[in-house]
């Protein structure tokens, strides 16, 4: 929303040495995460806002206004469609649902109309579902979109959303007055939180109001919140992606290091399956989001989504680098003449390499690199094979340490690859 504060046998037991010490080194996180047992991996879900925004006419747009129906349309589908299989469990609620007004007791209370049941009764519908529902509120005055926002209400709001059976608050940061406000807020609302007892997933946008005025400290931010947002909200947009992309790689020395189980960059929602992206684009939304360990929230209608862009968001391959036990964040490695090199490491001395084409010219693209510096210079070492999983699945085949790897890459699109070690058997067969 608007401000107004706004990474021959000798040489293989050298490889061995050097995966256990790179585990042992990388599975040190920088800061203690927030100890409420939650997000051990990225969150996955739906959240409403980029595709409905704050559409509140309900009566001439009964379809695609914020209201009970659309929430509840939209968790029959998680459950058919296979999304909650999928591991999308989260029903996000963004602004827009709440009454202009508190009730009598100072507690909020959604919108009569648009949610006559309350959100008490939305809660109960979805866990029948066997999901989970995530709401809206604002550390400020009021909400981005000016409902009443939480401050001097934070003990309250928190038990408020307890009592209705909430598991998620996105606590955006609106209209409030210095950067101390916002920081005791976001931290207040925390510990709120967690005194009510229940489990409820904190997502932050701590670190994005707190960047015009100075650097965030991630360490502290990662004490308190399960996620947060760095940057702007999402844009239906190849510029609104590739801005994310390039604000993430220019600050990743800042950033990568601190994500991990319980708490993650959060570079905002995917847009998959709605209009502006072309699939070559989607195709990099997902490796990107995938390599980043970013929270899984979709924002689009999931009433009317295409064959290719559902196969694409419930892709297993992909959801389970996402997903990745290790949850070491993703980084930049290298870029040379518009083409991206990203790279993660996975639990299992796997590595996920992805190659964005960011010309928006011509057509395909040949790209050559050599697999030795890959994976910090052991993926490949002695050999691997590697395996592409966007934009379509298949075998590459076996790479020794030496060797070089040619790819065709569309304009403006990525390819993912799996890059597995062999084993000692199949490293002395390729020698």
């Amino acid at each position: 929303m608007t401000m107004n504060l706004r990474s021959r046998n000798q040489r293989l037991g050298c490889l061995l040495a050097l995966r256990f010490l790179a585990l042992v080194l990388w599975a040190v996180h920088g800061a203690k995460a927030l100890d409420n047992g939650l997000a051990m991996t990225p969150t996955m879900g739906w959240l409403h806002w980029e595709r409905f925004m704050c559409n509140l006419n309900c009566q001439e747009e009964p379809d695609s206004c914020i209201s009970e129906h659309l929430f509840m349309q939209m968790a029959d589908l998680m459950v058919s469609d296979g999304w909650k299989d999928a591991g999308y469990e989260y029903l996000c609620i963004d602004d827009c649902w709440m009454a202009p007004q508190r009730d009598s007791k100072g507690r909020l209370q959604a919108d009569p109309q648009r949610f006559p049941g309350g959100i008490s009764r939305l809660a109960d519908y979805v866990h029948n579902k066997g999901l989970k529902l995530g709401i809206y509120a604002d550390v400020g005055n009021k909400t981005c979109a000016g409902f009443p926002g939480s401050f001097g209400y934070y003990d309250i709001d928190a038990q408020t959303f307890a009592d209705w059976g909430v598991d998620l608050l996105k606590f955006d940061g609106c209209y409030c007055d210095s950067v101390e406000h916002l920081t005791d807020g976001y931290k207040y609302m925390s510990m709120a939180l967690n005194r009510t007892g229940r489990s409820i997933v904190y997502s932050c946008e701590w670190p994005l109001y707190v960047w015009p005025f100075q650097k965030p400290d991630y360490t502290e931010i990662r004490q308190y919140c399960n996620h947060w947002r760095n940057f702007g909200d999402i844009f239906d947009s190849w510029q609104s992606v590739k801005s994310i992309l390039d604000w993430t790689s220019s600050h990743q020395k800042g950033i990568v290091d601190v994500a991990g189980p319980g708490g993650w960059n959060d570079p905002d929602m995917l847009v998959i399956g709605n209009f502006g992206l072309s699939w070559d684009q989607q195709v990099t939304q997902m490796a990107l989001w995938a390599i980043m360990a970013a929270p899984l929230l979709m924002s689009n209608d999931l009433r009317h989504i295409s064959p290719q862009a559902k196969a694409l968001l419930q892709n297993k391959d992909v959801i389970a680098i996402n997903q990745d036990p290790l949850g070491k964040q993703g980084y930049q490695l290298r870029k040379e003449e518009n083409i991206e090199v990203w790279e993660r490491p996975l639990s299992d001395l796997a590595w996920v390499v992805a190659m964005i084409n960011l010309q928006e010219i011509g057509g395909p693209r040949s790209y050559t690199i050599s697999v030795a510096p890959l994976g910090r210079g052991v993926a490949c070492n002695p050999a691997c094979l590697i395996i592409q999983l966007l934009p379509e699945k298949k075998e590459l085949g076996f790479y020794e340490w030496d060797s070089n790897l040619k790819t065709w890459i569309n304009p403006t699109g990525t390819v993912l690859l799996r890059l597995e070690r062999t084993s000692q058997h199949t490293s002395k067969l390729l020698l």
